[in-house]
């Protein structure tokens, strides 16, 4: 028999009764039944029942284990009881009575327990998330994650797609956050990034001639940490594709990514037909990029109700900005004056001077609106605004106003919160869409000027004629995202691969010709020598785990984390640097001022 184990802890059933067996694992778990030693003994598999009785050469050795010691176990595999069967464990109808016991490593006092799933402080979950990961619903998300990447790699390969490997060390490049620089000891003052993406890396495959590259890529930010966003490192599933349009790119990717959700929804039900969202209209229905479609309720613009109304606020804003609307958020079943009294006192927490509303309610025969905006505008308004919404008895709707390009996110944030505190989403699905045809520039109000709206190698609709010709604020860009209950999950476009059209789209940003050669240079040389039309994107690994295993938060589908700070408090990183070290590296710290 083996040294440690015949069996895992997850094997045994019925027909292994009578087999001696060898288990080897952590004490879940001990109980004293009146004599009678009870152990769980728990793997990486599951958990096996072993008894001890006082009869047994093992029980005094039982007798000292303690939750989390490390134990091989020799024993015969009984049937348990039809009382005693427990159906919450694939190996409950049967248990093993321990002949001989040994202890291979003791546990010392935990830190944080590991039975069960207590709320415990992170940074202590974090600093021993060895232990952290000894935890049930933990190990079962990080075991899924690595099933989920394993679908990918197949259905990845069954359309078509190699696996390629990308450089980590290279240059810096724009991507939208803080690189993380690496000082090279050969080349004294210069420094190395990691890549943000595999972006150039992934086009220069496609100018190479290769056809269709994917690869689970690390992809690291110096970026400030949030629920969906670890700092540091992240994961995505990268691919790049030749000779092709957007619509390739969506059908292509569409069944894959639709698939992978299929496999792993545990029979909730996922879009089969995912609609096509422009952002224009995502923003102006669900007043984000990021709409959560199980959100049944959708934004309306409802200006001319309020136009020359009771209701000076509004009045007078559109009147005096041709650029202003009115838009109205309904919540059906909110039409409470207590429910609208919280909405309007989140409203101003947000930063909002406040949420107007109005409320419907039966008064005898007649539906009647209620709240100061309803009195102001007058009954015949208040019901043009329900009967254009489709609202009832019991429901509520709330209004912002002003230019839409400058509250439609705090619109959307609206909207989700009274979702969410009406009940109104529903979280058995997993509702999917593209939004496609994103703006290809945005205007920078900081700095005064044009700035890329996305990615800047993005293909604009309309091409050269377009840069020279149109707006920049009004060009769209092949762009989109992939969007599943509210989260971005992928994102992608249309490559430029003229070299013509990129030197007049980054000269619209302020980068000369010059400029774009010393930035880009790789790429841009590679353009001069024949590259094809082509296209990608790019699905976060970590938000499409996170979803699936239904986590609140990154960290709980990745295996060693860092902390809301950017530490990694199991390894202490970052560290000190040794004065050998930063010699080597040519480097001297400066003390910063206070």
């Amino acid at each position: 028999m083996h040294r440690y184990r015949s069996h895992t802890c997850a094997e045994l059933r019925q027909t292994d009764v009578g087999r001696t067996v060898r288990l080897s694992g952590w004490v879940h778990r001990v109980r004293d039944h009146g004599g009678l030693l009870f152990i769980d003994l728990r793997d990486h598999y599951g958990i096996t029942q072993i008894v001890a009785d006082p009869d047994s050469p093992s029980f005094g050795v039982a007798e000292t284990v303690r939750g989390e010691w490390v134990i091989r176990v020799d024993g015969d595999v009984k049937a348990r009881t039809e009382e005693t069967i427990n159906p919450n464990l694939p190996t409950g109808e049967v248990e093993v009575f321990a002949r001989e016991i040994e202890v291979l490593s003791q546990a010392s006092e935990l830190p944080l327990p590991v039975f069960g799933e207590p709320d415990y402080p992170e940074d202590i979950r974090l600093k021993y998330r060895f232990l952290d990961l000894r935890r049930e619903t933990l190990h079962r998300n990080i075991v899924a994650r690595t099933r989920i990447i394993s679908e990918m790699r197949k259905r990845m390969e069954e359309v078509g797609f190699t696996e390629f490997s990308t450089p980590i060390l290279t240059a810096s490049s724009p991507e939208g956050a803080r690189d993380f620089l690496v000082p090279s000891r050969l080349h004294e003052g210069k420094f190395y990034a990691l890549p943000q993406a595999p972006q150039i890396y992934k086009q220069l495959i496609m100018v190479s001639g290769f056809d269709r590259y994917f690869q689970i890529a690390p992809c690291f930010r110096d970026e400030d940490p949030r629920a969906d966003r670890l700092p540091g490192e992240f994961y995505q599933l990268d691919l790049e594709m030749s000779f092709i349009e957007q619509e390739d790119v969506l059908q292509t990717m569409e069944p894959v990514m639709r698939g992978i959700f299929e496999a792993f929804a545990d029979d909730k039900p996922v879009t089969q037909k995912l609609p096509r969202i422009p952002y224009d209209e995502a923003m102006r229905k669900y007043g984000t990029d990021k709409p959560d479609l199980r959100n049944p309720s959708v934004i309306e613009e409802v200006s001319e109700h309020f136009r020359d109304s009771g209701f000076k606020v509004f009045a007078n804003i559109l009147a005096s900005d041709p650029k202003a609307q009115v838009w109205a958020i309904p919540a059906k079943t909110g039409g409470s004056r207590a429910f609208c009294d919280r909405m309007n006192s989140w409203a101003q927490g947000e930063g909002q001077p406040g949420l107007g509303y109005i409320f419907w309610r039966k008064e005898g025969d007649a539906l009647e609106g209620a709240g100061p905006i309803a009195k102001n505008i007058g009954s015949e308004r208040t019901e043009a605004i329900r009967t254009q919404l489709a609202l009832e008895d019991g429901d509520a709707c709330f209004f912002v106003a002003g230019d839409p390009k400058k509250f439609a996110a705090f619109a959307g944030a609206a909207r989700t919160r009274a979702g969410e505190e009406l009940d109104l989403v529903d979280r058995n699905r997993f509702e999917l869409c593209w939004v496609v045809d994103f703006p290809f520039y945005e205007w920078n109000e900081d700095e005064k000027r044009v700035d890329f709206g996305h990615n800047p190698f993005t293909m604009p609709q309309g091409g050269l004629e377009a840069l020279e010709n149109e707006d920049p604020l009004t060009i769209k860009a092949y762009q989109y995202d992939l969007v599943c209950n509210g989260f971005e999950i992928a994102s992608g476009g249309i490559r430029n691969h003229l070299p013509d059209v990129m030197v007049k789209a980054f000269a619209i940003v302020g980068f000369d010709r010059e400029t774009l050669e010393e930035r880009f240079g790789g790429l841009y040389r590679a353009f001069q020598y024949g590259a094809p039309p082509h296209g990608g994107m790019a699905a976060g690994i970590d938000r499409i785990v996170m979803l699936l295993v239904g986590a609140k938060n990154l960290r709980e589908v990745t295996m060693f984390p860092m902390n809301q700070q950017a530490q990694d408090l199991l390894m202490g990183a970052p560290s000190d640097a040794t004065p050998q070290q930063l010699r080597e590296l040519h480097l001297r710290l400066a003390p910063r001022k206070p």
